[in-house]
């Protein structure tokens, strides 16, 4: 692994910022920035400093040379500090409450909600209607808080199972009293925005989701590449006319969490890279972008399990 991939790691896991990271190695600023960023290279003594930081943030003494690897490999070995997240998230209602917010508050706006986040949590939390906002947005939100529940007290049900019913469940909470069509597959044609991504023909979407929600469950040695290509082929089956980008995501955070690991939180800031990620692994079947991207979205979810 390259320096600048331990100093990325460092950052991602620490979530410190340049200034303070250098500050730990006793460095200047410019040194770390041109380190990261490639532009010159630390002494081998530095090295050694840089190899300590690593494993103090990532418990890692022997690095991989596969930085996703050592991501993945990081992951686990967090996850397995926890017994129960998903009990760790319900019995603690501060937990509970920020992950309602930075969930909610992410997906809607990476679908082009203009609520801020404030205005968010005055929704979710006070249960106040903003005169001056669109009443969608903000039925959305609740509606988003609603699926959230619901998902979370099924997962601690023993004979929880992530299938169809519960897909279409979600979405029928998700679209209530927005959508006509809430909790029914798509009946027509659609197009992801943005995109030349093609969407599965509309008469094969039960077919696709029937597959798919099999292949949901299959048991498998790598939970990080399983999920990212679940959540990719969700995406481009597009199976409702509305509502697919935070269903998917929805059912990207159910699969980690019954595999003892937080939400994915997706942020609004890394739209375009999220999507440039679903887009690559969709159209030449590469998915070793999005299964990075899914690495770093856990590892959000767990600063807020750990109230970092």
């Amino acid at each position: 692994m390259t320096i600048i991939d331990k100093l990325k790691i460092i950052r991602i896991f620490s979530g410190s910022t340049q200034e303070k990271l250098a500050k730990e190695l006793g460095v200047s600023f410019v040194s770390f920035n041109s380190w990261i960023n490639g532009k010159s290279k630390p002494r081998k003594k530095t090295e050694e400093s840089i190899n300590n930081l690593y494993f103090r943030y990532t418990g890692q003494r022997d690095i991989p040379e596969d930085p996703l690897k050592a991501k993945k490999l990081i992951i686990l070995n967090k996850s397995k500090r926890y017994k129960d997240v998903l009990g760790k998230i319900v019995k603690n209602s501060d937990i509970y409450d920020q992950f309602l917010l930075v969930l909610t508050y992410h997906t809607n706006k990476l679908e082009g909600s203009a609520l801020t986040e404030n205005e968010t949590m005055a929704i979710l939390f006070d249960n106040i209607a903003l005169p001056n906002r669109d009443i969608i947005e903000q039925l959305e939100v609740k509606n988003h808080q609603a699926a959230l529940q619901y998902l979370w007290d099924y997962l601690c049900l023993p004979s929880h199972k992530i299938n169809e019913v519960l897909i279409l469940k979600l979405h029928g909470i998700l679209m209530n009293g927005i959508k006509r069509d809430a909790g029914i597959y798509r009946r027509h044609g659609v197009r992801i925005v943005g995109t030349y991504v093609p969407t599965a023909n509309y008469l094969r979407v039960p077919q696709l989701m029937k597959e798919l929600a099999e292949d949901i469950n299959r048991r498998t040695d790598d939970i990080i590449t399983h999920v990212s290509n679940i959540h990719s082929r969700f995406e481009k089956i597009h199976p409702f006319s509305d509502g697919n980008g935070r269903i998917g995501r929805l059912i990207l955070s159910a699969m980690l969490l019954a595999n003892n690991l937080p939400p994915a939180i997706v942020k609004q800031q890394k739209k375009r890279f999220y999507n440039s990620c679903l887009k690559r692994s969709q159209l030449k079947g590469d998915f070793l972008p999005i299964e990075d991207f899914v690495c770093d979205s856990i590892i959000e979810g767990f600063k807020v399990l750990e109230r970092k």
